[in-house]
Protein backbone atom coordinates (compact mmCIF):
# COMPACT_ATOMS: atom_id res chain seq x y z
CA UNK A 1 0.00 0.00 0.00
CA UNK A 2 1.11 3.50 -0.67
CA UNK A 3 0.92 6.29 1.80
CA UNK A 4 0.09 9.41 0.95
CA UNK A 5 1.05 12.63 2.35
CA UNK A 6 -1.40 15.58 2.47
CA UNK A 7 2.02 17.53 1.15
CA UNK A 8 2.67 19.22 4.13
CA UNK A 9 6.44 18.10 3.49
CA UNK A 10 6.03 19.67 0.06
CA UNK A 11 5.06 22.93 1.48
CA UNK A 12 7.69 22.87 3.93
CA UNK A 13 10.24 21.74 0.92
CA UNK A 14 9.36 24.84 -1.32
CA UNK A 15 9.06 27.09 1.39
CA UNK A 16 12.35 26.96 3.38
CA UNK A 17 14.42 24.97 0.49
CA UNK A 18 17.48 27.57 0.82
CA UNK A 19 16.99 27.23 4.82
CA UNK A 20 17.11 23.19 4.44
CA UNK A 21 20.22 23.62 1.95
CA UNK A 22 21.71 25.37 4.96
CA UNK A 23 20.83 23.39 7.52
CA UNK A 24 21.53 20.69 5.73
CA UNK A 25 25.27 21.43 5.08
CA UNK A 26 26.16 22.25 8.17
CA UNK A 27 24.92 19.15 9.96
CA UNK A 28 26.87 17.40 7.08
CA UNK A 29 29.97 19.54 8.52
CA UNK A 30 28.92 18.96 12.50
CA UNK A 31 28.46 14.90 11.68
CA UNK A 32 31.91 14.78 10.03
CA UNK A 33 30.57 13.41 7.21
CA UNK A 34 31.98 16.29 4.88
CA UNK A 35 35.31 15.05 3.80
CA UNK A 36 37.34 18.12 1.63
CA UNK A 37 40.14 15.47 1.31
CA UNK A 38 37.67 13.63 -1.43
CA UNK A 39 34.98 16.09 -2.23
CA UNK A 40 35.05 20.13 -2.82
CA UNK A 41 32.32 21.70 -1.54
CA UNK A 42 31.12 23.54 -4.03
CA UNK A 43 30.54 19.49 -5.46
CA UNK A 44 29.07 18.57 -1.92
CA UNK A 45 26.87 21.99 -2.36
CA UNK A 46 25.53 20.96 -5.61
CA UNK A 47 24.99 18.12 -4.77
CA UNK A 48 22.43 18.62 -1.96
CA UNK A 49 20.66 21.13 -3.76
CA UNK A 50 19.97 18.86 -6.89
CA UNK A 51 18.95 16.33 -4.18
CA UNK A 52 15.56 19.07 -2.72
CA UNK A 53 15.35 20.21 -6.28
CA UNK A 54 14.21 16.29 -7.06
CA UNK A 55 12.78 15.70 -3.98
CA UNK A 56 10.20 18.15 -3.76
CA UNK A 57 9.06 17.77 -7.37
CA UNK A 58 8.65 13.94 -6.59
CA UNK A 59 6.84 14.64 -3.46
CA UNK A 60 4.50 16.57 -5.12
CA UNK A 61 2.60 13.77 -6.17
CA UNK A 62 1.97 12.17 -2.69
CA UNK A 63 3.19 8.87 -2.60
CA UNK A 64 6.25 8.78 0.56
CA UNK A 65 6.44 5.28 0.91
CA UNK A 66 7.63 3.68 -2.44
CA UNK A 67 10.43 4.86 -4.20
CA UNK A 68 10.40 2.43 -6.95
CA UNK A 69 7.60 4.34 -8.73
CA UNK A 70 7.95 6.81 -11.89
CA UNK A 71 7.83 9.84 -10.27
CA UNK A 72 11.18 8.55 -7.93
CA UNK A 73 13.30 7.93 -11.12
CA UNK A 74 15.31 11.15 -11.48
CA UNK A 75 16.06 10.86 -7.97
CA UNK A 76 16.64 7.10 -7.50
CA UNK A 77 19.09 8.22 -10.93
CA UNK A 78 21.10 10.85 -9.11
CA UNK A 79 21.44 8.67 -6.10
CA UNK A 80 22.65 6.20 -8.37
CA UNK A 81 25.16 8.61 -9.66
CA UNK A 82 26.27 10.16 -6.04
CA UNK A 83 27.11 6.54 -4.73
CA UNK A 84 29.43 5.61 -7.80
CA UNK A 85 31.14 8.96 -7.58
CA UNK A 86 31.15 7.97 -3.80
CA UNK A 87 32.85 4.56 -4.95
CA UNK A 88 36.14 6.15 -6.83
CA UNK A 89 36.60 8.55 -4.65
CA UNK A 90 36.79 6.13 -1.52
CA UNK A 91 33.66 7.03 0.84
CA UNK A 92 32.72 3.78 3.17
CA UNK A 93 29.41 2.62 2.87
CA UNK A 94 28.37 4.59 5.93
CA UNK A 95 29.17 7.84 4.70
CA UNK A 96 27.30 7.51 1.40
CA UNK A 97 24.41 6.24 3.39
CA UNK A 98 24.81 9.02 6.08
CA UNK A 99 24.67 11.77 3.19
CA UNK A 100 20.93 11.14 2.92
CA UNK A 101 20.12 9.95 6.64
CA UNK A 102 21.69 13.75 8.14
CA UNK A 103 18.97 15.22 5.83
CA UNK A 104 16.21 14.56 8.93
CA UNK A 105 17.54 16.31 11.56
CA UNK A 106 17.17 19.61 9.53
CA UNK A 107 13.79 18.75 8.15
CA UNK A 108 11.98 17.31 11.52
CA UNK A 109 13.01 20.61 12.83
CA UNK A 110 11.30 22.81 10.43
CA UNK A 111 8.07 19.97 10.28
CA UNK A 112 8.43 20.29 14.13
CA UNK A 113 8.41 24.25 13.82
CA UNK A 114 5.24 24.55 11.56
CA UNK A 115 3.12 22.20 13.17
CA UNK A 116 3.97 22.00 16.98
CA UNK A 117 0.32 22.90 17.33
CA UNK A 118 -1.02 19.54 16.07
CA UNK A 119 0.65 16.58 17.07
CA UNK A 120 -1.15 14.43 15.28
CA UNK A 121 -0.63 15.57 12.12
CA UNK A 122 3.41 16.29 12.70
CA UNK A 123 3.71 12.49 14.12
CA UNK A 124 2.22 11.32 11.04
CA UNK A 125 4.40 13.73 8.77
CA UNK A 126 7.78 12.85 10.62
CA UNK A 127 7.03 8.88 9.92
CA UNK A 128 6.28 9.23 6.56
CA UNK A 129 9.57 11.64 6.69
CA UNK A 130 11.43 8.97 8.07
CA UNK A 131 10.24 6.32 5.90
CA UNK A 132 10.62 7.67 2.80
CA UNK A 133 14.43 9.06 3.83
CA UNK A 134 15.41 5.14 5.17
CA UNK A 135 14.27 4.38 1.57
CA UNK A 136 16.95 6.57 -0.71
CA UNK A 137 19.34 5.91 1.84
CA UNK A 138 19.09 2.04 1.34
CA UNK A 139 18.92 2.96 -2.42
CA UNK A 140 22.09 4.66 -2.20
CA UNK A 141 24.03 1.98 -0.08
CA UNK A 142 22.56 -0.89 -2.70
CA UNK A 143 23.76 0.85 -5.41
CA UNK A 144 27.37 1.71 -3.79
CA UNK A 145 27.60 -2.16 -2.78
CA UNK A 146 27.09 -3.23 -6.67
CA UNK A 147 29.18 -0.73 -7.68
CA UNK A 148 32.05 -1.80 -5.15
CA UNK A 149 31.99 -4.98 -6.41
CA UNK A 150 32.22 -4.02 -9.77
CA UNK A 151 35.25 -2.48 -9.23
CA UNK A 152 36.70 -5.42 -7.06
CA UNK A 153 35.68 -7.39 -9.71
CA UNK A 154 37.24 -5.44 -12.42
CA UNK A 155 40.93 -5.11 -10.60
CA UNK A 156 40.74 -9.07 -9.74
CA UNK A 157 40.52 -9.07 -13.51
CA UNK A 158 43.45 -6.90 -14.23
CA UNK A 159 45.78 -8.44 -11.31
CA UNK A 160 45.06 -11.63 -13.26
CA UNK A 161 46.12 -10.21 -16.47
CA UNK A 162 49.14 -8.87 -14.97
CA UNK A 163 49.67 -11.79 -12.79
CA UNK A 164 50.40 -14.22 -16.03
CA UNK A 165 52.33 -12.29 -18.15
CA UNK A 166 53.67 -13.70 -21.74
CA UNK A 167 57.46 -12.58 -22.19
CA UNK A 168 59.04 -13.23 -25.78
CA UNK A 169 62.80 -14.56 -24.79
CA UNK A 170 63.89 -14.99 -28.11
CA UNK A 171 62.83 -14.39 -31.56
CA UNK A 172 60.14 -18.19 -31.68
CA UNK A 173 60.70 -18.64 -28.22
CA UNK A 174 57.98 -17.26 -25.60
CA UNK A 175 58.00 -17.56 -21.42
CA UNK A 176 55.01 -17.88 -19.50
CA UNK A 177 55.83 -17.65 -15.86
CA UNK A 178 53.04 -18.44 -13.84
CA UNK A 179 52.84 -17.40 -9.68
CA UNK A 180 50.34 -18.39 -7.78
CA UNK A 181 47.62 -21.11 -7.45
CA UNK A 182 46.01 -22.00 -10.75
CA UNK A 183 41.81 -22.61 -11.16
CA UNK A 184 39.75 -22.49 -13.85
CA UNK A 185 39.25 -18.93 -14.69
CA UNK A 186 43.16 -18.53 -14.08
CA UNK A 187 43.96 -20.69 -16.67
CA UNK A 188 41.18 -19.43 -19.05
CA UNK A 189 43.16 -16.09 -18.94
CA UNK A 190 46.38 -17.69 -19.68
CA UNK A 191 45.27 -19.44 -22.12
CA UNK A 192 43.32 -16.52 -24.05
CA UNK A 193 46.78 -14.33 -23.47
CA UNK A 194 49.10 -17.18 -24.37
CA UNK A 195 47.42 -17.78 -27.65
CA UNK A 196 47.08 -14.60 -28.48
CA UNK A 197 50.70 -14.08 -28.02
CA UNK A 198 51.75 -17.38 -30.15
CA UNK A 199 49.51 -15.56 -33.13
CA UNK A 200 51.10 -11.88 -33.08
CA UNK A 201 54.92 -13.15 -32.54
CA UNK A 202 54.56 -16.82 -35.14
CA UNK A 203 56.36 -18.25 -31.60
CA UNK A 204 57.25 -22.29 -32.48
CA UNK A 205 58.33 -22.87 -28.85
CA UNK A 206 56.62 -21.84 -25.39
CA UNK A 207 58.19 -21.92 -22.21
CA UNK A 208 55.93 -22.92 -18.96
CA UNK A 209 57.97 -21.79 -15.91
CA UNK A 210 55.89 -22.82 -12.64
CA UNK A 211 58.45 -22.31 -9.92
CA UNK A 212 56.00 -19.67 -8.88
CA UNK A 213 53.30 -22.03 -8.50
CA UNK A 214 53.45 -23.71 -4.32
CA UNK A 215 52.00 -26.63 -5.02
CA UNK A 216 50.92 -29.13 -7.88
CA UNK A 217 47.57 -31.21 -7.31
CA UNK A 218 45.31 -33.27 -10.29
CA UNK A 219 43.44 -29.97 -10.82
CA UNK A 220 46.21 -28.01 -11.85
CA UNK A 221 48.07 -30.90 -13.20
CA UNK A 222 44.95 -30.82 -15.35
CA UNK A 223 45.09 -27.00 -16.23
CA UNK A 224 48.50 -27.39 -17.26
CA UNK A 225 47.80 -29.99 -19.40
CA UNK A 226 44.97 -28.00 -21.11
CA UNK A 227 47.38 -25.06 -22.18
CA UNK A 228 49.98 -26.94 -23.29
CA UNK A 229 47.30 -28.85 -25.23
CA UNK A 230 45.87 -25.65 -26.40
CA UNK A 231 49.23 -24.34 -27.45
CA UNK A 232 49.69 -27.57 -29.76
CA UNK A 233 47.28 -27.10 -31.61
CA UNK A 234 48.53 -24.08 -32.37
CA UNK A 235 51.39 -25.78 -34.22
CA UNK A 236 53.98 -24.80 -31.07
CA UNK A 237 56.15 -26.90 -28.78
CA UNK A 238 55.92 -26.69 -24.72
CA UNK A 239 58.22 -26.95 -22.65
CA UNK A 240 56.90 -26.45 -18.57
CA UNK A 241 60.01 -26.02 -16.41
CA UNK A 242 60.09 -25.18 -12.57
CA UNK A 243 59.59 -28.54 -11.42
CA UNK A 244 61.24 -29.01 -8.37
CA UNK A 245 61.64 -32.18 -6.60
CA UNK A 246 58.61 -32.37 -4.18
CA UNK A 247 56.51 -31.13 -7.42
CA UNK A 248 57.87 -34.22 -9.10
CA UNK A 249 56.97 -36.40 -6.41
CA UNK A 250 53.47 -34.74 -6.21
CA UNK A 251 53.06 -35.88 -9.52
CA UNK A 252 53.77 -38.88 -9.36
CA UNK A 253 52.54 -40.10 -6.66
CA UNK A 254 49.08 -38.27 -8.02
CA UNK A 255 49.53 -40.82 -11.46
CA UNK A 256 49.44 -37.70 -13.43
CA UNK A 257 50.74 -38.77 -16.88
CA UNK A 258 53.02 -35.75 -18.11
CA UNK A 259 55.12 -38.36 -20.30
CA UNK A 260 54.35 -36.66 -23.27
CA UNK A 261 55.25 -32.96 -22.09
CA UNK A 262 58.97 -32.04 -22.01
CA UNK A 263 59.48 -31.03 -18.15
CA UNK A 264 63.16 -29.43 -17.16
CA UNK A 265 64.09 -28.45 -14.19
CA UNK A 266 64.78 -24.49 -14.13
CA UNK A 267 63.78 -22.21 -16.63
CA UNK A 268 68.04 -22.26 -17.73
CA UNK A 269 67.28 -24.95 -18.87
CA UNK A 270 64.35 -24.90 -20.45
CA UNK A 271 65.26 -21.71 -22.76
CA UNK A 272 68.34 -23.68 -23.92
CA UNK A 273 66.19 -26.55 -24.76
CA UNK A 274 64.24 -24.00 -26.50
CA UNK A 275 67.15 -22.32 -28.40
CA UNK A 276 68.61 -25.67 -29.57
CA UNK A 277 65.08 -26.40 -30.75
CA UNK A 278 65.52 -23.03 -32.76
CA UNK A 279 68.88 -23.98 -34.30
CA UNK A 280 70.05 -21.45 -31.82
CA UNK A 281 73.51 -21.35 -30.08
CA UNK A 282 74.67 -19.34 -26.83
CA UNK A 283 78.24 -18.84 -27.26
CA UNK A 284 80.34 -17.41 -24.52
CA UNK A 285 82.87 -14.77 -25.29
CA UNK A 286 86.24 -15.64 -24.15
Amino acid sequence: MVLKSKNRIAEILDRYEADLLADWLLELDASGIRRDDRMKLSELREQCSEFLSLLRSAVQHGNLSDIQTPEWGSMRQMLADISRSRVQQGFSPKEVASFVFSFKKPLFARLSQELEKEGAILAEEIWLSTTLIDQLALWTTEVYQKAREEVIQRQQEEMLELSTPVVKLWEGILALPMIGTLDSARTQVVMEALLQQIVETGSQVVIIDITGVPTVDTLVAQHLLKTVAAARLMGTDCIISGIRPQIAQTIVHLGVDLSDVVTKATLADALALAMQRRGLTVVQRT
